[in-house]
């Protein structure tokens, strides 16, 4: 079989594990930016040491490296370079579609809502106090608004992406080594992007969460050749079971958890650096990267994961994940809209549930309507 062939075997065979896990990762996310309703409650954060976005990020790198390792198995290169750049092109505009959105959402709430919260927080009081490095500082990716931040380090990663592939395609553990050498090294010094006018770097880091995105690319080039990136071993699943257990205990029981934090405060107090002491969201520290590679590995594992994936009942999921760009937009904006509704109307369960299934309902007509917009075109 030629390689152009196999390729298309690949594509044929497509893993429906890989949208449905999406897919839930929008959902998640969606209801985590609405906080304040009960059904954040039920999401993944809490009952683990990481949550939708480092799912998200990785299962991104498994698509990456499924849909482009192809384009530079070998000259020319240009042409599947170009490709992956169009695509953060195009993930560019979408951002800053989204900050105007954002933005919008936020005079709309004062002007017609009553409410002012959405102009004093997420970054978007920068534009009252400082306008002129605001109106700099958001074409140039410096200043990231709050829930519409995630795209820009996406950007970055894929704007890397052709190198990644290619060494992952020729010494894909010497990639992996370099990755988490420059994860290790920028938690241990705080390196980041600049940001601006405000000082610090990005909430979503580049230079750490990259660790995932590669640790993803790599199970992608891994199972384009047909192949795993880690073997199942019976071991591995108990180790990663045991590391998924201590995580729930450390969140869920306060005995432990007080006692866990206590333990890394006092580290801290003792001169130990805050990347082994802290569970920190910008550095990706050691236990919330941990956390999303056990639980990764294991659901990756288990037969009845791919069975309950290929069900009827998870077709709508998969329906989201295979649109996961504009649905994450869409979910995204709603969920300021719904931000800036529970701002201004009285709080209760039938607005929660009203709003959280409004939202989801309209991501899911999205979909539906672009990927039978997409089998048309076709």
């Amino acid at each position: 079989m030629s390689e152009i062939a196999a390729d298309r075997a690949a594509a044929a065979q497509r893993d429906l594990r890989l949208d449905v896990f999406r897919g839930l990762a929008l959902v998640m996310i969606f209801i985590n930016h609405v906080p304040g309703t009960v059904y954040e409650n039920f999401t993944n954060r809490n009952f683990g040491l990481s949550d939708a976005a480092e799912g998200f990020v990785l299962m991104s790198g498994v698509a990456a490296g499924l849909a482009y390792s192809p384009l530079l198995r070998k000259a020319p290169w240009w042409p599947g370079i170009g490709r992956v750049w169009s695509r953060v092109w195009m993930l560019y505009l979408v951002h800053l579609f989204m900050t105007a959105w954002a933005l919008a959402i936020a005079a709309g709430a004062a002007l017609w809502l009553g409410t002012s919260h959405g102009l004093r927080v997420n970054e978007v009081q920068v534009l009252l106090r400082e306008p002129l490095g605001f109106l700099v500082g958001v074409p140039l990716l410096t200043h990231q608004l709050g829930y519409v931040n995630i795209l820009p380090m996406y950007a970055v990663m894929l704007f890397a992406a052709p190198a990644m592939l290619w060494l992952a395609l020729r010494r894909p553990w010497l990639l992996a080594g370099l990755s988490a050498a420059l994860w290790f090294l920028t938690g241990l010094f705080a390196w980041n992007l600049p940001a601006f006018p405000n000082a610090g770097g990005w909430f979503f880091n580049p230079l750490a969460w990259q660790v995932i995105f590669v640790t993803g690319l790599l199970t992608g080039v891994a199972l384009r050749q047909g192949r795993r990136l880690v073997p199942v071993r019976r071991w591995a699943q108990w180790l990663a079971g045991a590391v998924l257990l201590g995580a729930l205990l450390w969140v869920r029981v306060p005995p432990v958890g007080d006692t866990l934090n206590h333990l890394m405060w006092l580290a801290n107090q003792n001169g130990v650096n805050r990347f082994f002491t802290i569970t920190d969201k910008t550095f990706v520290t050691w236990p919330r990267l941990i956390h999303i590679l056990a639980l990764a590995y294991l659901l990756s594992t288990w037969g009845w994961v791919r069975r309950a994936c290929g069900a009827a009942a998870a077709a709508p999921l998969a329906l989201l994940g295979r649109n996961a760009l504009p649905v994450f937009a869409a979910g995204s904006l709603l969920a300021l809209s719904c931000q800036a509704i529970r701002q201004a109307a009285p709080p209760g369960l039938a607005l929660d549930t009203a709003l959280i299934l409004g939202g989801l309902s309209l991501q899911l007509l999205l979909a539906l309507v672009r990927d039978r917009l997409a089998l048309k075109k076709w």
